[in-house]
């Protein structure tokens, strides 16, 4: 789970870069990295390990909602919210998905313990923190911004939850490739793949897109679901927000961006969450549940 956060924090800038600097549609981006994603997946899968293509005809309903509600829209409403608000709010919206998933099992009649909220508010808190100052060149915010900002929240949580049931079957790149082939037919309809050639895109935008597709796509969410198999979905989205605290960091140690004190704070914060969330061990989590 930390791996995915490392992948996906590194690599949240470069989206922005090929947003803003390279002008490139955030439907156009979502659409190649799934399909870098799918074929680079599906390829693999058919020569080291077929028997993972094999799904059962009672699992297909499950695996295009899937695709659909979660991963196309996970993939949609972050991008899309990136470019509009820039890379600082766009993660601090997303990232409200942890408190979403405490507040389903509270509404559902579980028992939520009281160090996992406090890992949530600290998550929350934290992230909000580490944004502060970052792009705040960008224009004003258009109301698409706050819908696609918030919608990230709901569909990471949704896809958090809804994919535990798929873990439960199936390994992880079975559920991963369905998943992505699902949500990349729908979004080459969205813009067709001619349509993208036709824009005529640099050989550098090219390999910006095979990046795109293969750290912060393939090999993040490869690492998400091989821990999401084994964690709660609240342990999961509390752990996934170490990638704003990742980002932030990086770009301190690689470009040389001071932190403020309030970021620092930020990022003690995540991390604080993220070992609190952790310290209930899968084994102690089933047999609690058992018990009630």
């Amino acid at each position: 789970m930390i791996a995915a956060t490392i992948f996906w924090g590194t690599s949240a800038t470069l989206a922005r870069s090929v947003f803003r600097d390279r002008h490139v549609p955030p439907a156009t981006a979502v659409e190649l990295r799934l399909l870098i994603a799918t074929a680079l997946l599906g390829l693999w899968l058919a020569v080291r390990r077929p028997e993972a293509l094999r799904v059962r005809r009672r699992d297909w309903g499950y695996l295009v909602i899937l695709g659909l509600v979660g991963v196309s829209a996970v993939q949609g409403t972050y991008y899309f919210a990136i470019a509009l608000l820039g890379v600082g709010l766009a993660i601090l919206l997303q990232y409200l998905a942890p408190a979403l998933l405490v507040t389903i099992e509270l509404v559902r009649g579980r028992r939520v313990r009281g160090r996992v909220i406090a890992a949530v508010i600290a998550a929350v808190c934290g992230t909000a923190l580490l944004v502060t100052g970052i792009d705040r060149s960008a224009p004003a915010i258009p109301p698409a911004g706050w819908v696609a900002g918030f919608g990230a929240a709901v569909s990471f949580a949704f896809y958090i939850v809804y994919s535990k049931r798929g873990l439960a079957r199936y390994a992880p790149e079975t559920v991963l490739f369905y998943s992505f082939l699902v949500a990349a037919v729908l979004w080459s309809f969205i813009t067709p793949f001619p349509k993208i050639l036709a824009a005529g895109y640099d050989r550098t935008t090219w390999w910006m897109f095979a990046a795109l597709g293969v750290f912060s796509t393939l090999v993040p969410f490869a690492c998400f679901y091989a821990g999401l198999r084994h964690l709660t979905p609240t342990q999961a989205g509390v752990l996934a927000t170490m990638e704003p605290a990742i980002a932030v960091l990086s770009a301190a140690l690689v470009l040389g961006e001071g932190l403020a004190p309030q970021q620092w704070l930020g990022a003690a914060l995540v991390m604080g969450a993220a070992v609190t969330a952790s310290l209930e061990t899968p084994a102690a989590i089933e047999a609690r549940a058992a018990h009630e």
